[in-house]
């Protein structure tokens, strides 16, 4: 075992002794040893429990002769990664039934795509809806009926959100059902050149469109190595999916065999005859966090889970930080480049070894913990095979030896860097991150003036005025979790891009967050405090010398304290942040959110 692994493992342990022993002790306390989860139950409530059911399932259920899983799906029809889940619940139910066990849905979560709201106000929406997922999750599981559960979700806000929920539920077994991603489209490389073109005027609207149209194009998951692929890949890393299941296309037959698979597995884990259920409390510890950390380093993942994963570690009672990022980034190479950290999607990240190559170079070079519980069983080193039809029969094989192509995947010993590529920024302005893995050296280090603004869109309103052909760097504030819900601001980084490649030295500071497809432009997001809260980032000016420096991790406003702490602060009009699209509701989640580095979230702050 890597020697910072390990440390930085049992500095996470120690850390969270107290609220990991308190999440342990409620999980006990919800568990009902040797009996079925429907033992006790009063005869009003169980008849309401099964009236619905067929006569067969019925009986199943009544007697308590059998495991009874809950389904818990975030279908819609409007995301397309989420649209194969449609039929699920009645594959589900049939192979629960072909195991001797039954299935209900159990509830339903919402589903928003970003991919819709960029820009726009319903993207203030965007965060917190991971929060309602997890209420909804626990609404869903709150009748107490079922012996295990079956999570269906893919997107953004929508794993982290069930999984969120689901812990709270951590006495029961668990398995999460992915869909798989759609077939490529137009390449990722091609689908930026035109929105870079676009940004520029040098496209219209038509081309633009075609262009995205021909990206993202059918049924599954957009095949970029955004937040929605960075979710499938720490599902599988963290042993709670079936190993090689997340980039299997739908509407194929080796998708359907692992979706029948994972049901079988959930009736395993339930236990029986003398055998111990496997519980997601069982498997989710702080060397499965780990692990999950590592594994978003090594592959270049989404930058939201730096929220995500400390929110998600939070509700089972594991507490870290984003200086357990950024050490655990100075010992992960990076073994994957996929967009926009490369020219591949995640189609041929499956195709040179996917999952299965990944967990087995990291495990042989000391950077997982191997000695975990994962679906499979106990052991991560289940999680290096991959699934196949063996005359039409799911069998599982090693995973290939050697990379299918050494420009999207390779092995630890031959890593595209040394690093994960995930920085800490520290100095007068607070802490941020910074994805560099897909900066080239040569932008890592801007010093420049500030351009500050309080909305995006004003930001693109100057670019568009032709007032930023020069060296800046853009301070977009008032963006935190407490001032409009911390929305993504990737519509920014077309024209930042195009800048950029006109030679200009430019680069990002903000309190909000950036989409998990950010790329080649530095971007220092996430900065807490936020603007909102009284943070440094409030008093920058129009003008000031700012200093990000990815390589030394310093984030410094070139300005002397006292000239800064004389700054009068002004709070701009954020009353439109809080108006239309449903932001009214949201209210109580605005002014409870944790900071950034918290997780941003209201419920585990």
């Amino acid at each position: 075992m890597n020697p910072t692994i390990r440390n930085v493992t049992q500095r996470i342990t120690q850390r969270s002794q107290a609220t990991r022993q308190t999440y342990l002790v409620s999980m006990q306390a919800q568990h009902k040893a040797g009996r079925s989860q429907r033992a006790g139950m009063g005869c009003a409530n169980m008849a309401h429990t099964f009236a619905a059911l067929p006569a067969n399932d019925k009986l199943k259920v009544r007697e308590a002769r059998a495991p009874h899983l809950g389904i818990v799906t975030a279908y819609n029809d409007m995301l397309s990664a989420h649209q194969p889940y449609e039929h699920y619940p009645e594959k589900i139910k049939a192979a629960a039934r072909a195991h001797g066990a039954t299935a209900q849905v159990a509830g339903g979560v919402p589903a928003m795509c970003d991919g819709v709201t960029q820009g726009a106000a319903g993207m203030e929406l965007s965060l917190f809806s991971r929060d309602v997922i997890a209420l909804s999750t626990a609404v869903a599981l709150s009748h107490n009926v079922f012996d295990a559960a079956l999570f269906l979700g893919i997107c953004d806000k929508i794993v982290p959100g069930l999984l969120m929920g689901a812990l709270q539920f951590g006495h029961l077994p668990a398995v999460f059902v992915p869909a798989g991603p759609m077939t490529s489209g137009l390449s990722n490389d091609q689908k930026s050149k035109v929105r870079q073109l676009y940004a520029q005027g040098l496209v219209d609207r038509e081309a633009l469109l075609d262009a995205e149209s021909q990206a993202y194009h059918g049924v599954g998951t957009c095949t970029f190595y955004g937040t929605a692929n960075s979710n499938q890949m720490l599902l599988e890393i963290m042993g709670l999916q079936l190993p090689g299941s997340s980039f299997v296309n739908p509407g194929t037959p080796l998708r359907d065999a692992l979706t029948v698979e994972a049901v079988r597995r959930a009736v395993r884990l339930v236990g029986g005859d003398n055998v111990p259920p496997l519980t997601l409390a069982d498997i989710v510890d702080e060397r499965v966090i780990v692990n999950g950390i590592v594994g978003l380093l090594a592959t270049g993942g989404s930058t939201n889970h730096t929220l995500h994963l400390v929110a998600i570690a939070r509700s089972a009672g594991i507490l870290i930080d984003w200086d357990d990022f950024a050490e655990l980034s100075h010992v992960t190479p990076l073994l994957a480049r996929i967009y926009p950290n490369g020219a591949a999607d995640v189609n041929h990240f499956h195709a040179a070894g996917g999952m299965g190559f990944l967990i087995r170079e990291l495990l042989d070079a000391g950077l997982l913990h191997a000695d975990v519980h994962t679906v499979m069983g106990p052991g991560l080193a289940a999680c290096a095979q991959e699934p196949w039809l063996d005359n039409g029969v799911l069998a599982w094989r090693a995973a290939p030896a050697f990379s299918g192509d050494l420009t999207v995947l390779r092995p630890a010993g031959n890593p595209f860097s040394a690093d994960g590529g995930l920085r800490l920024l520290k100095g007068n302005l607070g802490r941020s991150v910074v994805k560099v893995s897909a900066v080239k050296p040569e932008h890592r280090q801007v010093q420049a003036p500030a351009v500050v603004v309080a909305d995006q869109q004003d930001l693109l309103s100057l670019y568009q005025q032709g007032q930023l052909q020069r060296d800046f760097i853009a301070v977009v504030r008032y963006q935190g979790p407490q001032a409009n819900g911390m929305p993504e601001l990737h519509k920014l980084m077309p024209p930042l891009g195009a800048l950029q490649d006109q030679g200009f030295k430019v680069a990002l500071v903000t309190d909000g967050r950036m989409s998990g497809a950010s790329g080649k432009v530095p971007s220092a997001i996430h900065l807490s405090p936020e603007a909102l809260g009284g943070g440094p980032i409030a008093r920058v000016m129009d003008g000031d010398l700012i200093t990000l420096d990815c390589e030394l991790g310093i984030l410094q406003l070139e300005v002397d304290d006292a000239t800064l702490a004389a700054r009068e602060l002004r709070v701009p009009d954020l009353s439109a942040n809080t108006r239309g699209t449903g932001r009214e509701l949201f209210g109580l989640f605005r002014r409870n959110a944790a900071t950034a580095e918290a997780g941003a979230s209201p419920l585990f702050g």
